[in-house]
């Protein structure tokens, strides 16, 4: 993302203004969810001069490609994630994000983090999504699954007493 300009808030307290976001950001992703290095993610962000530095807010909208958690079936959900940072003129050690020395706000960070963070860790293509069949691997969504029963090895048959309810 391009670094914005905030000079002319910096020398006006008080004073604001919004800048159109719409580009792609790299890199987006986990092991389940991500967002495509080609589909731009869109959003105002409204820019606010405080004493500490420039406090940006807004909403940044895209859509995730996800694979289910249990049946791997890969689909497509749309986003909007909101987003309240405080962007310091002098960061300290511990502050997340702040100006460069050039007084320009680069929103690439912020948007990176607040996007991964809203991303699901186990997301499902329904909510009532039966999985795949742990012997077979097929999916129970489409219909019962033709497997046959799981033979138990005789040895270890004593042990399945231990798991049945009383």
């Amino acid at each position: 993302m391009r670094a914005i300009d905030v000079r002319d808030l910096v020398e006006s307290p008080g004073s604001s203004k919004t800048v159109r976001v719409d580009e792609a950001v790299e890199g987006l992703h986990m092991e389940l969810a991500e967002v495509p290095g080609d589909q731009p993610l869109s959003g105002d962000l409204t820019l606010q001069s405080v004493v500490e530095g420039v406090y940006a807010t807004g909403t940044i909208r895209g859509t995730m490609a996800l694979r289910c958690a249990r049946c791997l079936k890969e689909f497509t959900q749309p986003f909007d994630v909101e987003m309240h940072e405080l962007f310091p003129i002098r960061p300290g050690p511990e502050d997340d994000y702040g100006l460069g020395e050039d007084l320009t706000l680069d929103p690439e960070q912020m948007v990176r983090d607040s996007v991964v963070l809203s991303m699901p860790f186990s997301p499902l293509c329904t909510p009532d999504c039966l999985g795949l069949c742990p012997r077979c691997g097929g999916d129970r969504n489409l219909g019962q699954c033709t497997c046959t029963e799981e033979v138990v090895d005789p040895r270890w048959a004593g042990l399945e007493q231990l798991f049945r309810d009383p």
